[in-house]
């Protein structure tokens, strides 16, 4: 059941990690990295549903030359903190074969997911894969995956707020925040 005084507690409780002018410039940084290498290349590119909308929402109008749009949903979180098992809400469209395919997602935390992702389009014959992340957060441990395109570098802190949640509040949040450790 949706608490809003809890939302409010997490919000209150929480310490800003970035600002939403940081966040845009990170995202206007991005689009640009994203345009030199492939405005050329007529990409596919999928957003990871649900943290992926706000990124993509931002960077979509700034990516100035022709693509395809679908989504993705794999989750590891649901409304939990801690990652489980993968599970495909929707998985990507027959139409990556031969594709050079981007997917636009919140963070790059452990990387499970996102390789997960990566597998998956290449084993339905994507001709390439990238991934632009908002976020990725900075781990001690090799991650099975990096980022091609990454917006900013955060501490290994639970993160929320550009499309990120905590306990299933605050993904619409135009700045990112870190949940207050106990």
């Amino acid at each position: 059941m949706p608490d809003p005084a809890l939302a409010r507690k997490i919000l209150r409780d929480a310490e800003l990690i970035c600002t939403a002018d940081e966040v845009q410039a990170a995202i206007r940084r991005v689009a640009a990295e994203i345009t030199s290498r492939l405005a050329d290349a007529y990409p596919l590119v999928l957003t990871a549903m649900g943290g992926g909308v706000f990124f993509a929402g931002q960077i979509l109008p700034l990516l100035r030359f022709p693509l395809d749009l679908d989504y993705i949903h794999a989750t590891r979180y649901g409304a939990q903190t801690v990652g489980a098992s993968i599970e495909w809400r929707v998985p990507p469209p027959p139409g990556v074969r031969g594709r050079t395919v981007l997917v636009l997602d919140d963070i790059l935390d452990g990387g499970n997911t996102m390789a997960a992702v990566r597998d998956r389009v290449l084993g339905q014959g994507a001709g390439s894969f990238l991934c632009a992340v908002l976020t990725e957060k900075v781990l001690p441990v090799p991650k099975p995956i990096a980022p091609d395109f990454a917006g900013l570098r955060l501490p290994d802190k639970f993160v929320f707020g550009c499309g990120m949640d905590a306990r299933g509040y605050w993904r619409n949040l135009p700045e990112i925040y870190a949940l207050k450790e106990d």
